[in-house]
């Protein structure tokens, strides 16, 4: 159940995203896409992020971190091309867009996962 929420919660933050970041974020309207699109990112967080950060991490460390927004944004952009490859209408405009977009999905995250891990605590 847990899981189902947090893939609700991450639909839910892209849907964010497209909606303060207009016309930063080519989306094709339907509600079904911000769903693949979670799932999408969700993967390629759970199996890509991790091997390009580890890959740069001499790099990571050297920007104080500031890389990450750069590893997030293109982990963005390779969502966007999968999720165009079976598809759906779903990705950035350029990489500041991919940049922004991918700042608002992961706040609007981790305030939606903070609430529903106090909602689960209760």
């Amino acid at each position: 159940m847990k899981l189902l929420l947090r893939w609700v919660a991450s639909a839910v933050a892209i849907g964010i995203a497209v909606y303060l970041l207009p016309g930063a974020l080519e989306w094709d309207g339907r509600i079904e896409t911000l769903f693949v699109v979670a799932l999408i990112l969700g993967l390629v967080n759970a199996i890509v992020r991790p091997i390009v950060k580890g890959l740069a991490c001499g790099l990571i460390v050297l920007t104080l971190g500031l890389a990450l927004f750069v590893i997030n944004a293109l982990m963005l952009y390779l969502t966007g091309f999968i999720a165009g490859h079976f598809g759906y209408g779903f990705r950035p405009r350029d990489f500041v867009s991919a940049l922004l977009a991918s700042i608002v999905i992961s706040v609007a995250t981790w305030i939606l996962s903070m609430l529903i891990k106090d909602r689960d605590d209760r």
